[in-house]
């Protein structure tokens, strides 16, 4: 018996349940795991487990460029008021980061500073990728269609490809101006300008880090993560701005398109994390714990003798899985239903962030 299920409310793809014999079972299934999980499946989903969790001075950098990217203690479960807190984030974001952008780009003709140019870039393809993740959470609501039968969810993660690639460019061209100024010096003006307006850039772009990052932790969305980070990018890179500019008024003007060089190097190393984070989602890679928690949650369903298989994956900002459970050799088909219902909805409870779930049942014995 197969049962394709629907746990989330509010979010429906037009999947049907198909309902066959208990009696057909794989042999294959892998047996590998153990069963002794004591975990209470009604509790399970109240912690965020399994992450590695760095010490120190590394702690507090990774932490900071390569966030989590759900957080389950706060999380939003139903997926169109998740996409809809996730476009009203890119909104409120977008407008904040052009507001920043056209005044560091004045600071820039004024002073003709290269470093502040080079953070002025990264700002504006900042707030450029809020429109092709904007489209995408906009793509995420249509209902599954005959081509697309898992719905239109995976767009969001080809989005944060896209927010990968504009970082990336934005650092070469950074790079490119600055190599251009430490060949063809020139004096720089209005210093003090090019200071506040580094300072504007990093309170700007580090309110709209904190924003995005947080959305996209209780919302599960890696590319609203992915590009909260790159706010928080270039809000150190206003900073550099700022160290640059006090190093040419203490007498080394080669400080300002130094600093853009080393802008540029830095965000390309900590793009890396941003990019297996994307990765993983496009390859369906899964947090361990979730799978873990969905496991146990499984395990401790009334009826269920055995888990034989679990299967999960994000798909945007949601997730989808299949698990196949073995129960009694007697159970009869509508028990088996009522046990599969009983697991449904303690999936809901463990992983609010599921939106569809099969369920197999085969028999113990299988």
């Amino acid at each position: 018996m197969t049962e394709r299920t629907q746990t989330t409310e509010g979010h429906h793809h037009g999947h049907e349940h198909d309902h066959g014999h208990a009696h057909e079972g794989h042999h294959d299934h892998d047996h590998s795991h153990g069963h002794g999980h004591t975990h209470d499946p009604d509790h399970s989903h109240d912690h965020d487990h399994g992450h590695t969790h760095h010490k120190g001075l590394k702690g507090w950098l990774f932490e900071l460029f390569v966030p989590h990217t759900h957080d389950a203690a706060d999380s939003v479960d139903d997926a169109l008021e998740a996409s809809a807190q996730g476009i009203r984030a890119l909104k409120i974001s977008l407008f904040m980061l052009l507001g920043t952008t056209v005044l560091q780009f004045l600071v820039v003709l004024v002073s003709g500073s290269v470093a502040l140019l080079a953070d002025t870039i990264h700002n504006f393809s900042d707030a450029l990728t809020a429109v092709p993740l904007w489209i995408a959470f906009i793509l995420g609501r249509r209902a599954a269609t005959r081509r697309y039968t898992y719905g239109f969810g995976r767009a969001e993660d080809l989005a944060g490809l896209f927010i990968v690639a504009v970082v990336a460019l934005s650092a070469v061209l950074a790079a490119w101006q600055s190599v251009d100024r430490l060949l063809h010096p020139q004096a720089l003006e209005n210093l003090g300008w090019v200071m506040g307006a580094g300072l504007i850039g990093f309170a700007g772009n580090e309110a709209v880090a904190i924003y995005r990052i947080n959305i996209g932790r209780r919302i599960g969305s890696a590319a609203l993560v992915a590009d909260g980070v790159h706010a928080r990018m270039d809000g150190f890179t206003s900073l550099a701005v700022v160290l640059g500019a006090g190093g040419v008024m203490l007498g080394f003007p080669l400080a300002d398109p130094i600093v853009g060089l080393l802008i540029s190097a830095a965000i390309i190393i900590l793009l890396w994390g941003t990019v297996r984070s994307i990765g993983r989602r496009l390859m369906d890679g899964i947090e361990p714990e979730l799978l873990d928690r969905a496991r146990s949650t499984l395990e401790g369903t009334p009826g269920v003798v055995d888990v034989r298989r679990v299967q999960l994956r994000w798909v945007g900002h949601r997730l989808q899985g299949a698990a196949t459970v073995a129960v009694d050799d007697g159970t009869s088909i509508r028990l088996a239903e009522k046990t599969m219902h009983e697991a449904r909805h303690r999936l809901r409870h463990a992983l609010p962030k599921l939106d569809e779930m099969t369920l197999t049942p085969v028999p113990a014995s299988g």
